[in-house]
């Protein structure tokens, strides 16, 4: 019996953006429903009712969520491709903390670019981009975080780049020009078509986010 796979989303999360990496990294063919997070759907609801947020993953009727539990999940059920964790323990450990600082501290500060104005956002500002050189330290000179191919840490940043026109532009500052060695990390994951097919252009990011600080009278 074939995997009845479906993924439930929202087109411009970078959450959402990392199981489509993933599941195409394993060429797992899968239904996707756009989910709208305003008016959220009774089989979200239904396979999430303890956040009531997207992403979820549901593998044969059965949900998970949480969007690096899902990409941990995709990494152990589809093992015959190339593996996203690495073998050795402490390895995994160290992908998974870098993970977690992503959730933490990009996102966190990421958000607060267009959500803040004044000493608040020059503050996020400052963080962001010393989250950027903390992160370039991390990656070295490996040509990506997992190593040699793109793996579970990879995964877990990338999707973030369709949102850095927005922080860039709220922030007034070019990533490429402070932190080329992370530009050119992003250009090497945006070479795969598992990465390139699943990220929204960073211009249809933004003008959504536009309009939708519009509707909230944030403009």
């Amino acid at each position: 019996m074939a995997d009845e796979v479906v993924l439930l989303d929202f087109w411009p999360s970078p959450f959402g953006m990392r199981l489509r990496i993933a599941l195409a990294e394993k060429g797992v063919e899968y239904e996707y429903k756009d989910e709208d997070v305003r008016n959220k759907s009774p089989l979200l609801l239904q396979m999430n009712p303890v956040h009531k947020k997207i992403p979820v993953l549901i593998h044969n009727g059965k949900p998970v969520c949480e969007s690096l539990i899902a990409l941990q999940y995709i990494d152990e059920v589809w093992n015959d491709k190339a593996p996203l964790l690495p073998s050795d323990c402490y390895l995994r450990a160290q992908a998974r903390f870098w993970a977690d600082y992503v959730d933490k501290k990009i996102y966190e500060f990421g958000r607060k670019l267009w959500t803040t104005k004044g000493e608040e956002q020059d503050a996020a500002k400052k963080e962001f981009l010393d989250c950027m050189g903390v992160l370039e330290g991390e990656l070295g000179d490996k040509p990506f975080f997992g190593g040699e191919t793109i793996g579970f840490m990879d995964v877990a940043l990338i999707p973030f780049y369709s949102w850095f026109l927005l922080y860039e532009k709220f922030g007034n500052f070019s990533v490429e020009a402070l932190h080329p060695k992370f530009i050119a990390w992003v250009k090497r994951c945006m070479e795969k078509e598992s990465v390139s097919k699943s990220l929204p252009e960073q211009e249809k990011v933004y003008d959504f986010v536009m309009l939708m600080r519009k509707k909230l009278g944030m403009e």
